[in-house]
């Protein structure tokens, strides 16, 4: 790796922490004002100041706002969300195409899956034993406000089992028309690839469309990480922590909280962990490198919007094979959602024990089951993460009117504890996928160990 490129990967580095930083500063210094203005009734102030700069825009209230820091942060995600489908498709597509046997896709399939489902064991398991701790402590019997009781997020109960049936689309162009289809699209690019291989030279015209398409889309999603990344990075915190009410954080301070910490303990213990035990390569060098997609994540609250930034990160920086990672990380995007058991392992703790349920650690170990079979089924909606742990009451039989004020207490004040578990989301991504590559000796070390 030349020193320039490595200087323009620093800086990138640099400046997401940078706007991640300045973005924390500047949006508890807005939300601060907010607090001040409102407490001394000058409301028509601050709803100025939120119309200029955070406005929802497309909100029925957001008619006559300007919401610039909305507006970039938006654009942003767009941008990133528009190449998602296109960057599976093409890239899953031409790594299928050159893996010469299907005993080496097999292989590969059998380790990425262990590799997600042995770390969602050890997550839901650490973040077991620090629930049942706090809630043993006392900490979670908070008093329920009587009107937290409110239409909260819910789903159709579904089982996740039929995401196996999901995962072959009917109709290819529907699957390929939204990016919470994406199990489906990787099933698609796989199918082309491999019938790529199996035709052999007749299929190099469509393998050099589809190289020329994968140019395009890097060349893209290039200069949107690294000049409007930044920037949109700042725009998101600010306005996050900018309209988020203190008066939701107080009665569940502990579960937020905890949670958070427990997350970033994780991220920063069990990967590394895992990548040193099974590889005996060096944790803090895959730690540094892969830091800025956790910030990228914590930062768009979307696994989706990450899967570029960690593709490339992945390949270029890590020594990650194109095929092993075009596999790996669209799929783990789809079932591994580590840091969502992890949240569900706390909130089903707190609303329980908020409604007067005694929570066993027996409990906990069902708790914990559900939760990873409902993440790995997860279907594509807005807070999944939260919005599933209706599914998890439910088969708990946690129901109760108190468990669904607890709920909407937990709706209303989990935005930072989602923004926090996406990290161990997509970190453990690239874990597998460093893991699978070193099992498979693709790995080039010269590149990782840079």
């Amino acid at each position: 790796m030349s020193k320039e490129k490595s200087k323009k990967k620093n800086s990138v580095v640099k400046n997401m922490m940078i706007a991640l930083i300045s973005g924390l500063i500047v949006g508890v210094a807005f939300l601060l004002l907010r607090e001040q203005l409102v407490g001394a009734g000058r409301e028509w102030v601050w709803d100025v100041i939120n119309k200029i700069f955070f406005q929802d825009i497309t909100a029925p209230g957001g008619v006559n706002a300007l919401g610039l820091f909305y507006i970039i942060g938006q654009l942003f995600m767009r941008g990133l969300q528009m190449a998602i489908v296109p960057l599976v498709l093409v890239s899953l597509s031409l790594a299928m195409c050159s893996i010469s046997s299907s005993s080496k896709l097999g292989r590969i399939a059998g380790r990425t899956v262990l590799g997600f489902i042995s770390f969602y064991v050890v997550g839901t398991f650490f973040a077991g034993i620090v629930a049942y701790g706090m809630k043993t402590a006392g900490l979670f019997n908070v008093k329920l406000p009587s009107e937290a009781v409110v239409d909260a997020a819910t789903i159709d109960a579904f089982n996740p089992l039929s995401v196996v049936i999901d995962a072959v689309p009917s109709n290819i162009t529907e699957a390929f028309s939204s990016n919470n289809s994406i199990l489906a699209v990787v099933v698609v690019a796989i199918i082309i690839g491999l019938c790529m291989n199996m035709i052999g030279e007749k299929a190099e015209p469509l393998k050099k469309v589809l190289e020329s398409a994968s140019e395009v889309i890097n060349v893209f999603l290039t200069f949107l990480i690294n000049r409007v990344g930044p920037i949109a990075i700042f725009c998101l915190i600010s306005r996050t922590f900018a309209i988020y009410g203190v008066e939701y954080l107080a009665p569940a301070a502990a579960y937020i909280a905890g949670a958070m910490i427990t997350l970033f303990v994780l991220v920063i213990t069990i990967y590394p962990i895992g990548l040193w035990i099974t590889t005996r390569l060096n944790p803090i060098k895959f730690i540094k490198k892969i830091a800025k997609v956790g910030v990228l994540g914590f930062s768009t609250n979307s696994s989706a919007a990450c899967l570029p930034l960690n593709i490339r990160t992945n390949r270029n920086e890590l020594g990650c094979s194109e095929e092993i990672t075009s596999f790996v990380l669209p799929t783990g995007m789809t079932i591994n959602m580590n840091g969502t058991t992890v949240m569900h392992m706390f909130a089903a703790t707190f609303i329980a024990t908020s409604a007067g349920i005694n929570v066993a650690p027996s409990q906990l170990v069902v708790v914990a089951f559900l939760s990873i079979a409902a993440a790995m089924g997860c279907p594509g909606i807005p807070i999944a993460g939260t919005t599933l742990i209706v599914t998890l009451l439910s088969g708990m039989g946690w129901t109760s009117d108190a468990c669904m004020i607890a709920y909407a207490l937990v709706v209303a004040i989990n935005r930072p504890v989602e923004m926090a578990l996406l990290p161990l989301n997509v970190i453990g991504d690239a874990t597998v996928n460093v893991i699978v590559n070193k099992k498979e000796k693709e790995l080039n070390e010269d590149i990782y160990n840079s």
